[in-house]
């Protein structure tokens, strides 16, 4: 990872082709990542009713606060005007609408000071989606939902990019993910008994980036990033918003980020939409990703 480009102006061909080698992506805030925001402050708003949101922490239990959250992000995940609005912004991206796919939006929560850090508020230790049974031509698309800093944000470790790390993703399959964890998030309070991919030696944080773009500012990186939840002790939770995408002539040609220490098996293909018509990728397409549980019948 070598470069940051700010409101570059390239096609999309070019853009993908420069985050598959580790660069990074950030735009100022578009009129349509703004609407994307603004529903996500509005139900926000509505959850924390007489709240503020980022403090709202300090006014009841982790339980209550998880419980607020089970209900908020299915709620944002599955908003018929949050698909819209990313099929806008893609579009306002430049990308192109028949063969860019992309997945329902995330909400996610970084509370301060250790109040919630499993389960529905999970702090991601250093990881790569890629150990996630992700694509390597997937590109995670980030956007803060209300002011951020630096002790509330997310880090990048370049040294990561070329230097594999042995990790455990060799036991995760995405299919197994979906039947057993996904869905009892919210249940995981005082601790995370999932099992998550995770690197399995020692790594070296620093240097690390952290990316500071203005409420509605857009980031875009490769899955393939290595990337980590910044510890917060700012007193204040940061929400932010992500999605991914892929596009099905990278998916068809197997293009993407070199892949230098993924071993986990599934794939996660077949949670994209098209953004032209919210049809999925095409079966026999996922079938060439999707790999078996190592050492099933």
């Amino acid at each position: 990872m070598n470069t940051l480009f700010v409101d570059a102006n390239c096609d999309d061909d070019a853009r993908r082709a420069q985050l598959y080698e580790g660069e990074l992506f950030v735009y100022s805030p578009q009129p349509s990542s703004l609407a994307l925001i603004g529903l996500a402050r509005q139900l926000i708003a509505e959850a924390f009713t007489g709240l503020d949101p980022e403090t709202a922490q300090y006014a009841m239990p982790a339980e209550k606060y998880a419980a607020v959250l089970a209900e908020l992000k299915p709620r944002f995940i599955h908003h018929p005007e949050a698909k819209r609005l990313i099929q806008m912004m893609l579009r306002d991206f430049g990308c192109d609408a028949d063969r860019t796919y992309f997945d329902v939006p995330r909400m996610r929560t970084a509370t301060s000071d250790d109040y919630l850090t499993t389960g529905i508020a999970y702090a991601f230790h250093p990881h790569r989606d890629t150990w996630y049974s992700a694509p390597q031509c997937q590109l995670n698309w980030w956007l803060p939902i209300y002011s951020l800093e630096s002790g509330r944000s997310m880090a990048f470790h370049p040294r990561y990019w070329s230097q594999p790390v042995r990790n455990s993703s060799r036991t995760y399959n995405y299919h197994e993910w979906n039947r057993t964890s996904r869905f009892n998030a919210a249940q995981h309070v005082k601790q995370d008994t999932r099992i998550q991919p995770r690197a399995e030696e020692p790594l070296e944080l620093d240097p690390q980036l952290r990316v500071i773009t203005p409420v509605g500012g857009t980031l875009i990186f490769s899955a393939a990033q290595m990337h980590s939840t910044v510890p917060n002790q700012t007193g204040r939770t940061r929400f932010s918003i992500d999605f991914r995408t892929v596009h099905l002539a990278d998916v068809q040609a197997s293009r993407g980020a070199p892949n230098i220490d993924s071993s986990c098996t599934g794939t996660t293909l077949g949670d994209y939409l098209c953004v032209s018509d919210l049809a999925r990728i095409p079966a026999e397409t996922i079938a060439l990703y999707d790999t078996p549980v190592v050492g099933a019948a």
